[in-house]
């Protein structure tokens, strides 16, 4: 995982370093440019937690660019298919998707805590 320099670094520790990720600002929201989960902690709400907590302390959209198979665990905290990209972002996912298979994901700052069944506590 690498993060710009500007870039928002989120950490979760159980006592050590568990996941990660990266914010970047793009216009007037973020992009959610990095994701880690160490392996042994997958599967146990960590990286939703994570979420959760950096996108709390954030104002405007977060987008992000996944591989298919993952849109169903982004739907799951909130994120939509991306209707409109900033312009920075666009031309980014068309340039990455030359060679990968991605989909430009998007969530709005209240989309996770208007949700029923889920839940933002940590």
């Amino acid at each position: 995982m690498r993060a710009a320099g500007d870039a928002e670094l989120w950490v979760a520790r159980a006592p050590g370093i568990v996941a990660g990720l990266s914010l970047s600002g793009v216009g007037e929201g973020f992009w959610l440019t990095g994701l880690f989960v160490d392996p042994q902690q997958r599967g146990q709400g960590v990286a939703g937690q994570l979420i959760e907590a950096a996108l709390e302390q954030e104002k405007g959209p977060t987008w992000l660019f996944c591989h298919p198979d993952l849109v169903p665990f982004y739907a799951r905290l909130g994120f939509h298919m991306a209707v409109q990209l900033p312009e920075t972002l666009a031309g980014r996912l068309q340039r990455y998707q030359r060679s990968k298979r991605l989909i430009a994901l998007q969530r709005d700052q209240s989309s996770l805590s208007s949700s029923p069944g889920n839940s933002t506590s940590v």
